[in-house]
């Protein structure tokens, strides 16, 4: 009789050590939970800049107006001010140095005029991210200003998964409003 209730118990313990592990999130201190994090690795950052270059044309071509390119210089002023928005642990449009998005890509020798600066701090992929822009009308008219012919998207993420996102649009023989806006 002993000999069947241990190997009753041991099945019950074996059973329940391959049922998944269910676990209530970790809430920060408001009591709501804490972000889902989303993790980029070096395999999939290419994928990441392609995959928001897509979406972004599309959502151009939605609205009308023609596709954008990536930008090698304006994607090295976007990288370089989503590092520094981490750095200064605040969203904002001005540089660590005062720097401007205008300044940023005179910086990196981009010579077409710099439309609009989009930017962002959250836990969200590139397309939660841009999905919240095209819900702004500010950051969507950055996205979808007619005048673009370049595009730079880079991002910046810490080891506690908060990513620091930044997208820049230029033109060549842009007329002359910059905005830019966050979400």
């Amino acid at each position: 009789m002993i000999r069947v209730a241990t190997l009753l118990v041991s099945t019950a313990l074996a059973l329940a050590a391959c049922a998944p592990t269910v676990t209530t999130p970790t809430l920060g201190p408001d009591g709501k939970p804490l972000p889902r994090v989303y993790r980029i690795n070096s395999a999939d950052e290419a994928r990441i800049e392609y995959r928001m270059l897509d979406s972004v044309n599309a959502l151009r071509e939605a609205a009308g107006a023609a596709k954008v390119s990536l930008n090698s210089q304006l994607n090295a002023a976007a990288a370089t001010h989503s590092r520094d928005m981490s750095m200064q642990n605040r969203p904002w449009h001005f540089g660590s140095d005062g720097s401007s998005p205008i300044d940023r890509a005179r910086r990196v020798g981009y010579s077409g005029q710099l439309l609009g600066e989009n930017i962002s701090e959250t836990y969200e992929t590139e397309l939660e991210t841009l999905a919240a822009w095209m819900e702004d009308s500010a950051t969507r008219d950055v996205i979808v200003d007619s005048s673009a012919t370049d595009l730079g998207f880079a991002w910046f993420q810490e080891p506690n998964g908060k990513i620091w996102w930044t997208l820049v649009t230029g033109g060549s023989s842009a007329p002359v409003q910059l905005a830019f806006d966050a979400n």
